[in-house]
């Protein structure tokens, strides 16, 4: 588990094939769970009974705040974020997102065209951070200062998580690895943003002069019921926490994207010829969102292949009985995507990868995909994710011709979310250099 957690759990799932699994780690001995109706009963039925607490709760609380289930100013936060990320709400920044991105995605063919092959990681988390900053920051935060935030993240969130979230009962007050690199990005991300928030509080919230709404102003001027408003702690782990999922999930998923167009190239030519159909010469924009079906069809597949939020872990509150097997209070109960994303009897031949999963009109159950969570906790930035990735795959392969130079077949690696376990490198020709 130490070693290779990924490779663990897969053999886990295949002995269990199915059934709720006690897993015997010495000291830890958390209950394995991958049926959807299971699933079901823990995220939804009877979510108030299972906390999230332990495993990487624990970690992940110094660098974007406590868990909702322990943080009495979540619902606070909760609505700020509903504001910017759900329905209508985007409908008003995407275009101006899609502009931003498209430059980027230019300016990324100008500085790396010939064919040399550049860290698509990097490059991706370049975008994603610019686009985000643009929206939702304002003037609040430079480009050099934005670069340093999704430097730190990235060292955050990929440090000392798994030995962290594997060995949740060890104190923090004993070094583990990776844990002065995770302290030393935490506090590079303090230093960049409490700045912001006391200049903010200086001026004076309110709306920035193109009419939107950024995301310092929005935390400082909420109020809970009582009238009560977040501190500058607060306000700082609303800001993080959104960088963290508005940029983990989407920089994650497409390094994977060119793993899997390369070893699917079918997928790739209806992938391009969809992207040339509706955009063409064009820059993307929300009118072509709607007709970019397959190719958000294609993201669906990829976030249940490679499931970001690979484990989603809780503690039992109190006893409880999932199909006859008795869950024990105070126990760790690991819900994993990963693994009910593979489940043969719900997704057949679930290693291929296959969009038209997703095709209107498939059905299955309702917790069977879980590539954001479900039930109360599931994530609000998921119709976000869609149109940001969306966007950034057509700005992409419209102007560029990306091409993967490896490593092929590479491995996932657990951590905070599942990342590549070695950078992977494509090489951006502009479309009209061929």
């Amino acid at each position: 588990m130490l070693h290779d957690p990924l490779d663990a759990i897969e053999e886990m799932g295949r002995e269990s094939n199915g059934e709720i699994t006690r897993v015997n780690l010495g000291v830890l001995r958390p209950y394995l769970v991958t049926r959807p109706e299971h699933v079901q009963h823990i995220l939804r039925d009877n979510a108030a009974n299972y906390r999230r607490e332990g495993l990487m709760w624990k970690p992940l609380s110094r660098l974007v705040g406590e868990p909702s289930g322990a943080d009495p100013a979540w619902p606070l936060k909760r609505r700020v974020f509903q504001t910017l990320l759900t329905g209508k709400n985007i409908e008003t920044y995407t275009d101006e997102m899609a502009a931003t991105i498209a430059a980027n995605v230019d300016e990324l063919g100008r500085r790396h065209g010939g064919g040399v092959p550049v860290d698509c990681g990097d490059e991706l988390t370049r975008i994603v951070y610019r686009a985000i900053l643009r929206i939702f920051i304002g003037d609040r935060l430079s480009l050099a200062d934005a670069d340093r935030l999704g430097e730190a993240i990235t060292i955050a969130t990929t440090s000392s998580f798994r030995s962290r979230m594997l060995l949740p009962f060890v104190p923090h007050a004993v070094p583990l690895p990776g844990d002065h690199a995770f302290h030393r990005a935490v506090q590079k991300v303090d230093d960049i943003i409490f700045p912001v928030i006391e200049e903010a509080r200086r001026q004076g919230v309110g709306e920035r002069e193109d009419g939107g709404h950024d995301i310092v102003s929005l935390l400082l001027r909420a109020r809970d019921g009582e009238g009560n408003a977040l501190d500058d702690q607060g306000v700082r782990d609303g800001v993080v926490s959104l960088f963290v999922a508005g940029t983990e999930t989407t920089v994650t998923a497409l390094s994977w994207l060119w793993v899997v167009l390369d070893a699917n190239p079918d997928v790739m030519r209806r992938l391009r010829a969809e992207i040339e159909d509706v955009v063409g010469t064009a820059r993307p924009t929300r009118a072509h969102l709607p007709r970019l079906r397959y190719t958000k069809m294609v993201l669906q597949e990829l976030l249940r292949i490679y499931s970001v939020g690979w484990i989603i872990p809780r503690i039992v509150d109190r006893d409880d009985v999932i199909d006859g097997v008795r869950m024990h209070r105070g126990a760790t109960v690991a819900v994993s995507p990963y693994l009910t994303h593979r489940v043969p009897d719900v997704w057949p031949e679930p290693m291929r990868f296959d969009p038209e999963r997703f095709a209107p009109g498939r059905s299955r159950h309702r917790f069977a995909y879980l590539a954001f969570g479900a039930g109360p906790h599931q994530c609000v930035g998921s119709v976000f994710f869609t149109v940001e990735a969306q966007l950034i795959v057509a700005s992409m392969i419209s102007r560029l011709r990306p091409v993967l130079h490896g490593p092929a077949g590479v491995r996932p690696q657990a951590g905070l979310t599942l990342k590549p376990r070695h950078p992977i490198a494509i090489s951006l020709d502009p479309v009209d250099a061929r």
